[in-house]
C-alpha cells in the first residue's frame, strides 16, 4: 500500500488546516517541519485571525503559570530579547498582507501599532483592544473610518462617548460591544441607543450603573439577543421593570448584580460613643 507524505498534501487543505492551529505553533514550530509546510506557513489565509497572547515579553508576565509565559520564553529565545511589541505585531499583521479579519491585542501597544493595524489591515471585522491597553482607548475614534467591515468591538474603559457615534457612522455592519467595568450614565445611554441601535450583542459586566441608564439601553436597543449584565452595581438582579423589560432578550445575565447601600456620616459624637 502506497503511503502518502505530509509534504505531499494538497496545499488548499493544508493551508486549511494551518490557518487553525494558532500563532506559536504557526510562527514557531510549522515553518520548520518541512519545505511545503512552510510555503503554506506564509500563505496570507492563514494569518486572517490574529490572537496575539496577552504577553510578548516574559518579564512582563508576573504569574508563573500563565498559559503566554510558554510563547514569550520561545519568542525571547528566538528574538534574544530585542523584540518590541509594535515590531511583533507589526511583523505578524504583515504576514496576513491586508487579509486580517480578527484581532486581538497584545499589552503594551502604543498608537504607532493601533495606526498600523488602521492601515493595514481593511478587512478587519473583530478587534479586542485588551484589558491591558486603556491607553489607547483614546485614539480608537481617529481610526474607526478605516474599518468599514468591524462588526465587533472590545474595548477596556472610558472613551465610549467619543467611539460609539464614530462606529454608527463608518461601521453599517456592527452588531457586537463588549466593554465590562465601565460606568454607564443617562448620558452614555443615550448615546449607546442613538449610535448602535441594531446592536445585537451587548457585555458591560462588572460595570456600575444608573437604573435608568439600563432601562434607556432595555428600551432602545430593541435587537438585542445577547447582554451581560452581570456583578453590576446600582441595580438588583431581580429587579422585576428591569426583568420585564429584558424578557425578550433571549440571553439575559444579570447574575450577582446590586445596590450598593449608601453609607450614612458619621458625626463626631458616633465616634465617641463607640
Amino acid at each position: 500500500m502506497e503511503v502518502r507524505k505530509w509534504e505531499d498534501l494538497n496545499k488548499d487543505i493544508l493551508v486549511n488546516v494551518l490557518r487553525r492551529v494558532g500563532m506559536e505553533s504557526l510562527l514557531l514550530d510549522v515553518p520548520f517541519v518541512c519545505k511545503s509546510w512552510y510555503k503554506a506557513s506564509r500563505e496570507p489565509q492563514c494569518w486572517e485571525h490574529l490572537i496575539f497572547p496577552s504577553y510578548i515579553k516574559p518579564d512582563d508576565i508576573w504569574e508563573e503559570e500563565s498559559p503566554d509565559r510558554g510563547f514569550a520564553e520561545r519568542l525571547a529565545m528566538k528574538y534574544q530579547e530585542n523584540l518590541s511589541v509594535f515590531a511583533f505585531v507589526k511583523f505578524i499583521v504583515n504576514h496576513s498582507c491586508g487579509n486580517a479579519t480578527i484581532i486581538k491585542l497584545p499589552g503594551g501597544c502604543a498608537e504607532e501599532a493601533l495606526e498600523y493595524i488602521a492601515n493595514e489591515c481593511p478587512k478587519l471585522k473583530i478587534l479586542d483592544v485588551g484589558s491591558y491597553n486603556i491607553s489607547i482607548n483614546a485614539i480608537i475614534p481617529k481610526f474607526i473610518s478605516k474599518w468599514k467591515n468591524l462588526e465587533m468591538l472590545k474595548l477596556g474603559k472610558f472613551y465610549l462617548k467619543e467611539i460609539l457615534p464614530q462606529i454608527g457612522l463608518h461601521c453599517n455592519n456592527f452588531i457586537g460591544l463588549s466593554a465590562p467595568y465601565n460606568h454607564f450614565e443617562k448620558d452614555d445611554s443615550s448615546t449607546l441607543v442613538a449610535s448602535l441601535p441594531k446592536l445585537e450583542c451587548l457585555d458591560l459586566h462588572r460595570g456600575s450603573f444608573e437604573k435608568e441608564a439600563l432601562l434607556m439601553i432595555l428600551q432602545g436597543c430593541k435587537q438585542l439577543v445577547h447582554l451581560d449584565v452581570k456583578k453590576c452595581f446600582g441595580f438588583h438582579d431581580d429587579d422585576a421593570e428591569i426583568l420585564e423589560l429584558a424578557s425578550h432578550i433571549p440571553v439575559f445575565l444579570c447574575e450577582g448584580s446590586m445596590v450598593v447601600p449608601k453609607l450614612e456620616p458619621v458625626s463626631s459624637q458616633d465616634i465617641r460613643d463607640i
